[in-house]
């Protein structure tokens, strides 16, 4: 059975789908970094903002106000392109499961296929063996008829 195409097929199947697996944890770590990025971003918008407040009742100019909100909607911008990256990054776990769940199922098909190969080999040769035993236990009772 070591030279069953099949075999080849199937190892060619578990490579693919071990990519995929490999594929997929590399996308779900991708995800991680990315939201882990937006979370310091998020932070560091948060601590900017209390430090503000911090400084709130003192006179600060209209430069340093006008500063102040300028720096923030840059945040908030860089917040928005971490969103969106975050959710492409997503999107490609997604497409990424998808894929290897594919593969998986193409390699149990074909381990499935396998084992019926191997189900039917052996039904056949538990005929053959059963034949040889009846023909053997046939030719024994014939030899003893004749000697009688």
């Amino acid at each position: 059975m070591a030279s069953d195409p099949l075999i080849t097929v199937l190892k060619l199947a578990t490579e693919a789908e071990n990519q995929a697996a490999m594929q997929l944890k590399s996308a779900q770590f991708e995800k991680q970094k990315r939201q882990g990025q937006l979370d310091a971003l998020n932070n560091y918008r948060l601590d900017y903002m209390k430090q503000m407040k911090s400084q709130q009742g003192q006179s600060i100019s209209a430069n340093q106000y006008h500063q102040f909100h300028q720096f923030i909607k840059q945040v908030d911008s860089a917040i928005t392109q971490q969103v969106i990256a975050v959710q492409d990054a997503e999107l490609q776990i997604g497409y990424r499961q998808t894929h290897w769940l594919e593969k998986q199922q193409k390699r149990k098909a074909i381990e499935m296929l396998l084992a019926q190969k191997a189900e039917k080999a052996q039904i056949l040769e538990t005929k053959r063996e059963q034949k040889m035993s009846d023909e053997f236990a046939m030719q024994q009772y014939i030899r003893q008829r004749l000697n009688k």
